[in-house]
């Protein structure tokens, strides 16, 4: 396997690890969580560094996993004191940590070298560089093999614990009156989000970690509208700005962990722009439907009113209607063509003429009424 490869293979395993824990994230509200849990395993792996003085001991992983649980305890705790939001306590908890791991290495672990590479942008490139021995053979990087055990274990709690995560996430209170328990689920997925990021940290940095783990579900979830579905779009969505994020840093000679989170975010803005029923333009498109269908229906009520009178020959007039229902000139024009397609007025002559299905559609409004305010 080749280098590049080995660090593609990594950096796509390590993606989908990371998106299954973010689907349930972003889905209760807590994609901010990553970040915190990124970003506060750092005196833990400090603290597990003192007892071993390697730092590839496995205790590194333990102890940063640990302190990742103590990072959602402890948010949990502040907030639920009701004294300050959610927010603010992850915002106050994540802080408090990363500065307790810096000050202990700049106390306790002076050569330790941290820097951007190492913390924010990971090395991924040296990745297929510091292989696993087995039996004196090579049988891979070791971050392929640690990020892979991850993938499965994350796999396989969505699989056994499919119906209770979804039903933890659409409705708690109703889980628990069934029997399940949201509070083992929900540090369930907190403790396998803490592994996830603690075994990404040295490949691909906590920018990464925190992209992988928020962009590809927020992504997914502009196009989703099952859980099921959710899951799989987030994965695809993953590696697809995994593997865009590594050709752009290719050709451009560029951090590749920086331009993979990079593609991330483009993915998601492109969608939040375009995908359909939730994008912004598709939005904005409806609105102006909806806009056209309601002036339509003024258009038709206002041509009933005055229909068969003698000063239908001025209101019924197209070059008139925008100065007596206060359009615009370029938007009456609209309207017309909108309703004049909709088969409910038809131009004769200078005049516009109620078809048959718009005067039934008059009829019918002016019989309604204006809605009534809801008591």
């Amino acid at each position: 396997m080749s280098a590049e490869l080995a660090m593609l293979a990594v950096a796509v395993v390590t993606a989908l690890a990371c998106a299954l824990p973010g689907t349930v994230l972003v889905l209760r509200r807590l994609a901010l969580v990553s970040d915190a849990i990124s970003h506060a395993i750092l005196p833990g792996i400090v603290l597990a560094f003192f007892l071993t003085h390697d730092l590839n001991s496995p205790l590194l992983l333990i102890a940063a996993a640990g302190t990742g649980l103590l990072t959602v305890v402890l948010i949990e705790t502040v907030s639920r004191s009701g004294l300050v939001g959610e927010d603010a306590a992850i915002g106050l908890v994540f802080s408090a940590l990363f500065s307790l791991g810096v000050i202990l290495v700049s106390r306790g672990a002076k050569g330790v070298h941290l820097d951007v590479d190492a913390v924010l942008l990971g090395q991924l490139a040296l990745v297929p560089f510091d292989e696993l021995v087995v039996a004196g053979h090579a049988v891979g990087p070791k971050a392929l093999w640690s990020m892979g055990v991850i993938l499965l274990a994350n796999l396989a709690l969505v699989v056994v614990a499919f119906k209770e995560l979804k039903l933890a996430i659409l409705d708690a209170p109703h889980a628990a009156m069934l029997g399940f328990s949201p509070a083992v689920l929900h540090y369930a997925v907190m403790a396998l989000t803490s592994v996830t990021a603690v075994g990404a940290f040295q490949a691909v940095g906590s920018i990464l970690v925190v992209a992988l783990m928020v962009a590809p579900p927020a992504t997914a979830y502009l196009v989703s509208r099952r859980f099921s579905a959710m899951l799989v779009a987030s994965a695809a969505f993953a590696v697809t700005a995994t593997l865009a994020g590594a050709a752009a840093a290719f050709a451009a000679d560029v951090s590749i962990a920086g331009a993979m989170a990079t593609a991330a975010g483009v993915q998601f803005a492109l969608v939040f722009l375009l995908a359909p029923r939730r994008g912004l333009l598709w939005q904005a498109r409806r609105r102006y439907r909806q806009r056209l269908e309601f002036a339509g229906r003024m258009l038709v009520v206002h041509l009933a009113h005055h229909e068969g009178r003698a000063e239908a020959a001025v209101e019924s007039r197209p070059d008139a209607l925008h100065r007596h229902l206060k359009w615009s000139h370029p938007f009456a024009q609209r309207v017309i063509r909108y309703a004049a397609a909709s088969r409910l007025v038809h131009v004769a002559g200078p005049l516009l003429e109620l078809t048959a299905e718009g005067r039934r559609l008059a009829h019918r409004l002016i019989a309604e009424g204006p809605p009534r305010p809801r008591v």
